[in-house]
């Protein structure tokens, strides 16, 4: 599996090519290593596997809730913004709707 370097999303292999689906940065694959790629659900391949589809979640999850839609389940992560004496954020995201927003400590 391999991430983009502009905006780290998981890079989706198609016709010899790794394409981010967010930013559209392209890495193309020469035939030898187009063979290691394949799209799949399963993972007892051996080969990389890249696990494609909405439903792959690996952030942590808490229960909060979205003001945008309703929704009561949140993705969260947390980013040291500023020194590291000071607190860290944290930054939530809607599993439904995917509205993002921080708070501060």
């Amino acid at each position: 599996m391999e991430f983009c370097p502009k905006c780290g999303k998981v890079l989706i292999p198609h016709n010899r090519i790794l394409k981010c689906s967010l930013c559209g940065y392209t890495k193309k694959l020469n035939d030898e290593d187009s063979k290691d790629y394949i799209l799949s659900h399963d993972v007892s391949d051996k080969r990389k596997v890249i696990i494609s589809g909405d439903k792959v979640n690996a952030m942590p999850t808490t229960r909060g809730l979205c003001y945008r839609c309703g929704n009561r389940q949140l993705e969260w992560w947390m980013v040291q913004m500023h020194r590291s004496d000071e607190a860290e954020t944290r930054f939530y995201r809607c599993t439904k709707c995917g509205n993002t927003w921080r708070r501060s400590n």
